[in-house]
């Protein structure tokens, strides 16, 4: 084989690695200093982490093990950005990313610059680089990618606490924006035997492998997610005062934290506004209903006479179903209903299914064991990605999971429904 060909693989890497730390860094530009520091919630973090922690992950897991010679470009790194990896070392409180002043902003953007020329030039080099490497890079870009959303909905609820309700971004809807929802529709799948997950390790992450057989029974699912409008006749209906709607853990949570309505939303002179990226606006009704979290939604889908899709209906509902939702590549952040909206995209979805490991699935050897494996416990899946994730990030066998309170994130509701 032609030397030349061999090395395509790399090349392309190469392209994915520079588009990808672009994104990010462009991402960034509407931040000012004092922006890049803040913290307002423990499961947030502040951008800065975000830039240092990306990095991090390229110098430990690629760097430091296969660049000879290697020595850390900040040796604080180690200390302050790794995320949660307990065989590399203790890591920082996350609660407490907020409160670290320094290294110092500039000094983050400079350990992103000089990680980057590390890794460009070892793609670079004109002999084929090992199957053992390129794998971590694209895993390092897949890494990058999932805190792209991150640094959107973290950002987002930063500014959010400031009652003046700062703008990160201009308004910015749609031409396909659809101003009139038509009535649910829905599509009915017959029962039997699916195939769900994948076998593609070149991209798949260990949660979504391997492909295996699941019996389904019939069943419906909605065409489109639920709307704001939809979503504001259960809060007029008495949604968030009605105990029987709610599982247990959900009454006690509203009751706590005094839920009335989706988190950004708030009713002024009887009309519901939210806040955006684009600041405070007036609720869009036929816009998808977003930031509620797993207990709103299995109550919405219950008063509704409806239940929400397992992750394995919705696998098997949109399998060929176009990707031509609202991604964050058109920085178009505030979800919109569209024509053709697809299953992808857009808003994250709930579904009812535990975050749990597939059948015969493999646990990851050392410190990337604890990707994505340690976190099955007490979480649900989310399917379809949102408006903040990345176009060519998201896939059908693609597994999202939160534990089922969290509202921070694009998260919204597709309704199912028994047909025995």
């Amino acid at each position: 084989m032609p030397a030349t060909h061999s090395l395509a693989p790399q090349q392309k890497l190469l392209e994915d690695y520079v588009h990808t730390r672009k994104m990010t860094m462009k991402m960034i530009e509407p931040l000012e200093i004092e922006d890049f520091g803040v913290q307002a919630m423990e499961d947030v973090s502040p951008p800065k982490w975000h830039l240092a922690h990306t990095t991090w992950f390229f110098e430990e897991f690629i760097l430091t093990k296969y660049r000879s010679g290697y020595n850390y470009y900040l040796e604080e790194a180690k200390k302050l950005f790794n995320s949660y990896y307990e065989t590399l070392g203790k890591p920082f409180p996350r609660s407490k990313r907020g409160l670290i002043g320094r290294p110092t902003v500039n000094t983050i953007l400079a350990y992103r610059k000089a990680v980057d020329e590390e890794i460009t030039s070892l793609l670079r080099r004109n002999e084929v680089i090992s199957e053992e490497i390129l794998s971590l890079i694209r895993l390092g870009l897949q890494h990058e990618q999932q805190h792209q959303e991150l640094l959107i909905t973290d950002i987002k609820y930063n500014f959010s606490i400031n009652p003046l309700y700062p703008a990160f971004q201009k308004e910015v809807h749609s031409l396909n924006t659809v101003e009139d929802v038509s009535e649910m529709k829905w599509t009915s799948i017959a029962e039997g035997l699916a195939t769900i997950g994948t076998n593609e390790e070149n991209f798949s992450f260990d949660n979504e492998r391997p492909a295996h057989k699941e019996y389904l029974y019939p069943f419906s699912i909605a065409l489109r997610p639920v709307t704001n409008k939809e979503f504001q006749e259960f809060i007029g209906d008495g949604g968030y005062t009605t105990p029987e709607h709610w599982l247990s853990d959900g009454w006690s949570t509203v009751k706590e934290e005094g839920w009335k309505a989706p988190l950004y939303w708030e009713e002024i002179d009887g009309v519901w506004h939210y806040f955006t990226l684009s600041g405070l606006q007036p609720v869009r009704d036929h816009d998808p209903v977003t930031h509620v979290s797993y207990y709103e939604a299995d109550a919405f889908a219950r008063w509704a006479g409806c239940r929400l899709p397992s992750e394995q209906e919705w696998e098997c509902a949109f399998k060929n179903d176009p990707s031509s939702g609202q991604f964050l590549d058109s920085f178009e952040l505030q979800p919109t209903m569209s024509e053709g909206t697809s299953a992808f995209g857009t808003v994250w979805e709930w579904t009812k299914s535990p975050y749990m490991p597939y059948p015969e699935s493999a646990r990851p050897a050392g410190a990337l064991g604890e990707y994505n494996a340690k976190f099955m416990s007490n979480q649900l899946v989310l399917r379809g990605g949102s408006c903040a994730t990345p176009e060519n990030h998201i896939r059908l066998t693609y597994r999202n999971f939160f534990h089922p309170d969290k509202r921070w994130q694009f998260s919204g509701i597709r309704l199912a429904k028994d047909r025995r």
